[in-house]
């Protein structure tokens, strides 16, 4: 190749750099959405009285939050898992 043919190559974008797809939109946004979550969880600290299938027990709210949303994300997880 002449030198003028393998500049050209690497300047039209033929070769991808390693951080070319670290900061997309979609993965902006989860983030985001992940930072408000966490910030609405550690917001709200009180005390609360739950209840779901064992006698009822206080706890955290944001430790009732967390545990809820974690395992909505664990859910999430594995429905896309199962859909490749």
């Amino acid at each position: 190749m002449s030198p003028k043919t393998s500049e050209s190559v690497g300047a039209s974008g033929g070769e991808s750099s390693p951080r070319e797809g670290l900061l997309t939109p979609v993965r902006v946004t989860v983030a985001l959405l992940a930072v408000l979550a966490l910030i609405f969880v550690f917001e709200n600290t009180r005390s609360t009285k739950i209840r779901l299938l064992v006698p009822e027990v206080t706890m955290p709210l944001w430790m009732a939050l967390l545990a809820t949303g974690l395992i909505g994300a664990l859910c999430g997880a594995y429905a896309m898992r199962r859909r490749r």
